[in-house]
């Protein structure tokens, strides 16, 4: 039987992987006993990982390089039960030809949901009409509330931003989309128009964010090209703070002109008396979009399927090439 180990920060390891989902996994390989290996320094961790043929890592996983591959001779597959895997495998990985997997795809949902939660109550004006319960809308009004009619911005055809777009879609909206690897056929395929990035900005009454981290994407929002937005527009962010000049928009939400939905931030916490805290057509959320309490389970459920299909001989549904590391998140 395949010999698999956790490597991750214990603390996670029971809502990724509750005893249901442990006796799942339980039934397709033998599970190392001895709890996550959260370094790979030790003698212990270096025997331990002579024997592992797959191992199913999670946030905070130390780094797998060449010198930790060199004492695991048998690793065929690292399963990720959580998003990205940049922060721990190294090229090593990919080079030794061994199997990478991602649950990204499971932590998907949960952002999408939240992002069109958070466009429908934007839309109404719900986060600020909510800081003063007195204000009230004029119901004759014909334009700026509601999400039906609207033009929606979805920068990056990621797997969130594809949810997102689906989910939207129903709801009546226009949706336009920038990204650099998507055709126009696709797009359409999709249900979006596509446009350049600055065309996209001027055109939304919401614009979302949902392209990666990359050094061609720090301050894609900056101040040039949030002075781009429509008043009265929403920039909504579950990306990575890093992609908006934080300072830059605080200029423009201070100014009343635009509203923001943020859940990251650059730098992440803002420091308690940041002025974007205080505004009241802001709201930050504390990097809560993605999967969390009970929605964890989900990122485990993904990472045994994977081992099933692993074990099977079948193809992973979350695999991750080294080619796509350049342009994923």
């Amino acid at each position: 039987m395949t010999t698999a180990a956790f490597a991750l920060a214990p603390m996670f390891l029971p809502g990724i992987f509750p005893p249901d989902v442990v006796d799942r996994l339980a039934r397709q390989v033998r599970l190392d006993s001895a709890g996550p290996l959260t370094r790979f320094d030790t003698d212990e961790a270096l025997a331990r990982l002579a024997d592992v043929e797959i191992l199913i890592t999670g946030w905070r996983c130390p780094l797998i390089d060449a010198e930790v591959l060199g004492h695991a001779p048998r690793l065929r597959a690292v399963i990720h039960a959580a998003g990205t895997v940049k922060h721990h495998l190294a090229p090593a990985v990919f080079e030794h030809g061994i199997a990478v997997s991602s649950a990204v795809a499971a932590n998907a949902g949960p952002v999408a949901d939240y992002t069109v939660a958070a466009m429908i109550l934007a839309a109404k004006r719900v986060f600020v009409l909510a800081r003063d319960p007195h204000t009230q809308l004029d119901e004759h009004s014909p334009d700026g509330i509601g999400l039906y009619g609207a033009t929606v911005g979805i920068v990056g055809a990621s797997r969130i931003g594809r949810l997102v777009i689906d989910r939207l879609l129903p709801l009546g909206v226009n949706v336009l989309l920038t990204d650099p690897y998507v055709t126009e056929e696709e797009a359409r395929s999709l249900g979006a128009r596509l446009v350049d990035l600055d065309t996209l900005v001027s055109a939304g009454d919401i614009v979302s964010i949902h392209a990666p981290e990359l050094p061609e994407t720090r301050h894609m929002f900056d101040g040039r090209r949030l002075a781009l937005l429509r008043d009265g527009a929403v920039l909504i962010n579950t990306s990575r703070g890093s992609l908006v000049d934080t300072d830059a928009l605080t200029k423009e939400c201070a100014a009343g002109r635009i509203d923001a939905i943020l859940d990251v931030t650059d730098p992440e916490p803002l420091p308690a008396d940041h002025p974007l805290r205080s505004l009241p057509n802001v709201l930050l959320t504390p990097h809560v979009a993605g999967a969390h309490g009970r929605e964890l389970r989900r990122l485990g459920e993904f990472a045994v399927s994977e081992v099933e299909r692993f074990v099977a001989g079948q193809p992973l549904a979350g695999a991750v090439h080294a080619d796509d590391l350049a342009r994923i998140a």
